[in-house]
């Protein structure tokens, strides 16, 4: 498989001298393309920033990053925006939808801001509709529609690009159990279906076990990794909160 994503040695500190606080200590780990990486790690374990700083929203102090090839570290501040529109796909927590875009119009901003052709911009609309199971909402409004429902937005918006790589902050934060389910399925979906390369930041262990590999951070540091490999979920998820509970972290029950 081919590496997307490869971080060495990063690190980010925020403060001086005295002050300082060093949110990421040294983290180095790949993401190969097609891959479902999730995330995992207490309030202030450093993920958050991880985030910030794999989507150059956020600078890092030292290291690098590199997106097939390319040292996102490197890129100029008045590209940076440029290169995250061309690049990366983004899922908030908080959905981040235009309340006065109908759904179809908040998927089909984010291939006008691409310049896609405008004959093909409603095809691909509708295409990644279907497959997230939104098709009979398209010409409704974010306010008119369930917050699960806003979330499939979200990544149909984030996804219909065809990015190099999908960021996912907590996703399924803002969701009850049955449209988190929902959501997840439908990530696991995207990612077989198109071969999305996601990586997925969460706190919960019911989400971590819908992705293929997880990478636990504790204090800035990666802590350990462990992947799916054959395993059902069930069994992803017990291991998954084997190394939470090594961790000082809770519990939560899976079907």
């Amino acid at each position: 498989m081919d590496e997307v994503l490869k971080l060495e040695h990063i690190q980010k500190f925020y403060g001086k001298e005295a002050n300082l606080t060093k949110a990421i200590k040294d983290i180095s780990f790949s993401v190969q393309k097609g891959e479902f990486l999730s995330i995992m790690g207490a309030s202030g374990s450093g993920k958050t920033t991880l985030l910030n700083v794999i989507s150059a929203i956020d600078t890092v102090s030292a290291g690098h990053i590199y997106l097939e090839g390319t040292d996102v570290t490197g890129i100029r501040p008045k590209d940076l925006a440029r290169f995250r529109r061309e690049n990366l796909g983004f899922v908030f927590q908080d959905y981040n939808l235009l309340d006065a875009l109908t759904v179809s119009e908040n998927i089909a901003l984010a291939l006008a801001i691409n310049h896609v052709p405008e004959d093909s911009i409603s095809g691909r609309v509708a295409e990644i509709a279907e497959t997230l199971q939104i098709s009979d909402i398209l010409e409704k409004y974010p306010y008119q529609v369930s917050g699960g429902q806003k979330q499939r937005c979200a990544c149909a918006r984030a996804i219909v690009s065809s990015p190099k790589l999908l960021l996912a902050d907590e996703p399924t934060g803002a969701l009850d159990s049955h449209a988190s389910q929902v959501l997840l399925e439908t990530m696991q979906d995207i990612n077989r279906r198109y071969g999305a390369t996601i990586l997925m930041v969460t706190h919960d262990a019911v989400s971590a076990s819908y992705a293929g590999r997880t990478v636990f951070l504790k204090d800035g540091e990666v802590y350990t990794e462990i992947y799916k490999g054959e395993d059902s979920r069930r069994a992803f998820f017990e291991k998954i909160m084997d190394i939470q509970g090594m961790m000082g972290g809770g519990q939560k029950d899976v079907c």
